[in-house]
């Protein structure tokens, strides 16, 4: 397929980027600004997705449109205006062009907190009423409700935490932790969190492009199993041929720890569940290349 990608220069698009052109697709690059792009991917200058130039030129020929670009969750100081025009509003008016192009299909990348918010008590799947508690995941949510109204074939995958070389935010401040010499008190913290490889999500985009018939709707994305926080920990040092170096401390006594350091925010992160089901993408035919323990390890390995 000819395939538009947006956010090639992100975190989760730099993958994307490489992995679909491994797999035989051909890319077209859609760039805010001239960047030199792959020998093997086109590029096109559409300038800023809130008004975009030249997307009718862009988009020509194009089999589907993979939309990556966005305002991240937890970006410091974005107003929920910003997460608006740029997540729902920019992803609805590119829709538009796409299909005013003759796309068949478009892949939007939105978020698990289209459904939830940081933190669910019970496993998610798709039929659960979406109930987000921030401007990010309810700009995700409208993006997604607008996506419904036109007349084109879309899907939405709701992925949860995505890891891989590159990470920030969270998952890069227990990568840190985890690199640490120190035992960590985690052995206590019994709460599941699903997590997401670049690679799993990559297979994920692939099988959406090749299913056949209309899709219309959303997909959890998630790998298929959920750790806990220390599986995670003991799964990164396997990686650094280490022991797990985890240790029970009573939860109450970690809270006061962390509260007196100025990090609650930490400790109800870590002790909250969030467990994602992507069975429907699974019957789809999405086979993840990737455990989350081994991919952990390597993410670990690849770092050294």
């Amino acid at each position: 397929m000819l395939l538009a990608l947006t956010g090639s220069t992100g975190f989760i698009g730099r993958h994307l980027l490489q992995d679909l052109t491994r797999r035989g697709h051909r890319l077209r690059l859609l760039l805010r600004r001239p960047a030199a792009a792959p020998l093997d991917a086109a590029s096109a200058v559409i300038g800023d997705l809130a008004r975009p130039q030249n997307m009718s030129a862009a988009l020509e020929g194009v089999d589907a449109v993979i939309h990556s670009a966005g305002i991240a969750a937890g970006m410091s100081g974005v107003p929920a205006d910003d997460y608006r025009v740029l997540n729902t509003e920019a992803t609805i008016e590119l829709a538009r062009a796409a299909r005013r192009a003759g796309a068949k299909r478009f892949v939007f990348l939105s978020s698990i907190r289209a459904q939830c918010g940081p933190t669910a008590a019970t496993v998610l799947t798709e039929a659960a009423e979406p109930a987000p508690t921030d401007a990010y995941g309810k700009s995700k949510l409208a993006a997604e409700r607008g996506l419904a109204e036109l007349d084109l074939d879309w899907v939405a995958l709701r992925a949860v935490l995505v890891y891989g070389p590159g990470v920030t935010g969270n998952m890069a401040r227990l990568i840190g932790l985890a690199r640490s010499p120190w035992p960590l008190p985690v052995a206590a913290l019994d709460a599941r969190r699903s997590l997401l490889a670049l690679d799993n999500l990559a297979a994920a985009i692939d099988t959406v492009l090749a299913a056949p018939a209309p899709l219309r709707r959303a997909f959890i994305a998630a790998d298929p199993q959920a750790l806990t926080i220390a599986e995670m920990v003991a799964a990164m040092r396997e990686g650094l041929g280490r022991r797990p170096g985890v240790f029970p401390l009573p939860a109450a006594l970690l809270r006061s720890m962390l509260h007196a350091s100025g990090r609650d925010e930490m400790f109800e992160r870590a002790s909250g569940s969030l467990v994602a089901d992507p069975t429907a993408l699974l019957r789809l035919g999405w086979s993840p290349p990737l455990a989350t323990r081994a991919g952990l390890a390597a993410l670990m390995r690849a770092g050294d």
